[in-house]
């Protein structure tokens, strides 16, 4: 311990805090009251709330996400937080919504004649931002999905306009359903990056007559991504009579024994030769396929705030957050739990203010706790935080996200280099007492950070390290979450938040 100190002592120097700020003691509640009460089997009960079939993942805009919201909100009226959303907890936003209503149904069929269903959920998801349609149709296989041709959805630069690639190139695919791979190439064509947004390769297709799409991974990666929910689906158009399923990769080959071919062998071709591969499959599918889209739908971020006790320094802040939403449900059959993706969080900002209060603590410095909501779409409530501010980010000393806190072995702590000084606090804190953190960071912010960071406010993000075994899986459920990892992160955030919000740093010097 004593060595430990030492080195410590020395760090602390070099980045101009001082030693009694960072003085070790064997009982850390002397330091930090009540840190000692922050114990996994309250954050795991949190977390079983928000992730329980009631709230069907909470997608952001659903009853499931406002049914999350408001609990949240009354759990800060019994702390007594302040209301920081025009006199309620809440900050509205507006946003775009898809409901997937049912039925979700996709099939083979031979002469007219169902002959394989697949099983929703198992073997395939819809895209969160799938259209609707009912029509069996031949399937094609097209590569990425990428042509030259620029679509009304994307008028910039990063549409691919390579002239010598075209995945369309040689087929028709009118009335037909494409099976595209859902990710990118990992070459370039001719030094342009491909665009990343899945509606763009969908109003592509559409404009070329396609009916639906079926996405499917990479075959070849490492670690081939599983079916999953997702609303990620980038700026742009959106075709509601489009529908767009991710099949499993099982499931494809069994459609591509017809042609004999394999999605290995495909995609070998295509990224050995950078030449497109298109082929008519042989196959006639099915999709049936219900969803209501809303264009324009409110939601909420949900805030409270615990006003400091200094007369000056109260008028400075740190804002602890996590965002609330994930992905949820599809045709009332299934949904997606969001324990550790982002219940964990989420739990760990409530569990964080309810220590301020409890233990008795004052920090000088104001505390905002706010839970964001659509981060899964985009980060747009971060973003619509950062351009409409409920405390001023010139006088934001610290913003702390949490996301992914509760699954993996150790913790890291995002955009350290950014602040080196922050994550340093940060870092003695957890050598002195939780000793869970691992020296990886990066800067640039990070998920719900990131348009925060992007204002000049001060950022740490917290996250488990091999964090994402179950992101976006029905099998992210608070049975798979790790206690002890989950107990230090919020250990960690609250040391952390106190040593912030006890008003010995100035935020000139942790952006140093």
């Amino acid at each position: 311990m004593k060595k430990i100190l030492f080195y410590v002592l020395i760090i602390a120097g070099v980045f101009g805090f001082t030693t009694s700020e960072i003085r070790t003691t064997d009982n850390p509640d002397d330091k930090y009251p009540g840190v000692s009460s922050i114990k996994s089997e309250n954050l795991i009960k949190t977390v079983e709330y928000l992730a329980s079939k009631e709230l069907a993942g909470r997608l952001s805009g659903s009853d499931g996400y406002f049914k999350a919201a408001d609990w949240i909100a009354g759990e800060f009226r019994k702390l007594g937080l302040k209301p920081m959303g025009n006199e309620t907890y809440f900050q509205t936003l507006s946003i775009e919504y898809n409901d997937i209503t049912g039925p979700c149904r996709f099939y083979l069929t031979n002469n007219g004649e169902e002959t394989r269903t697949f099983k929703l959920g198992d073997e395939f998801v819809c895209r969160g931002f799938t259209g609707s349609g009912k029509f069996t149709a031949p399937v094609v296989f097209c590569g990425y999905g990428f042509s030259p041709a620029k679509s009304s959805n994307d008028s910039s630069d990063n549409a691919n306009t390579d002239n010598e690639y075209d995945d369309y190139s040689g087929i028709d695919v009118k009335g037909k359903i494409v099976m595209l791979f859902k990710q990118t190439p990992s070459w370039k064509a001719e030094n342009r990056d491909w665009n990343q947004s899945l509606r763009y390769r969908a109003v592509v297709a559409s404009q070329k007559g396609a009916l639906g799409i079926i996405f499917v991974s990479k075959p070849n990666d490492a670690n081939p991504q599983k079916p999953i929910g997702s609303v990620m689906d980038g700026e742009g158009e959106m075709l509601e009579n489009f529908p767009m399923i991710h099949l499993d990769l099982a499931g494809a080959d069994e459609m591509l024994q017809t042609c004999g071919k394999t999605l290995k062998e495909l995609q070998t071709s295509i990224d050995t030769e950078r030449k497109p591969m298109p082929i008519e499959t042989g196959v006639t599918a099915g999709m049936d396929i219900t969803a209501k889209y809303t264009k324009n739908k409110q939601t909420v971020n949900v805030a409270g705030m615990l006003e400091g006790s200094d007369p000056k320094m109260k008028n400075e802040y740190i804002v602890i957050g996590a965002h609330l939403d994930h992905v949820g449900s599809q045709a009332g059959e299934i949904y997606f739990p969001g324990a550790n993706d982002n219940a964990s969080g989420s739990a760990s900002v409530l569990e964080m203010a309810r220590t301020f209060v409890n233990s008795g603590v004052k920090p000088k410095r104001s505390v905002l706790f706010i839970l964001f909501s659509n981060e899964e779409s985009g980060l747009q409530g971060a973003t619509y935080y950062s351009e409409h501010p409920l405390v001023p980010l010139e006088k934001t000393v610290m913003m702390m996200n949490n996301d992914c806190i509760g699954h993996g072995d150790s913790l890291q702590i995002g955009n350290g280099k950014s602040v080196p000084v922050l994550w340093q606090i940060t870092r003695s804190i957890d050598s002195l007492y939780t000793k869970g953190m691992i020296l990886r960071t990066w800067n640039g912010g990070g998920a719900d950070a990131t348009p925060i960071h992007l204002k000049g406010v001060p950022c740490l993000y917290f996250v488990s390290y091999f964090s994402y075994t179950h992101l976006h899986l029905m099998s992210d459920t608070p049975e798979t979450l790790t206690p002890l990892t989950f107990e230090k992160a919020c250990k960690l955030g609250y040391m952390t938040a106190c040593e912030v919000a006890g008003g010995n740093y100035q935020r000139e010097t942790v952006l140093k």
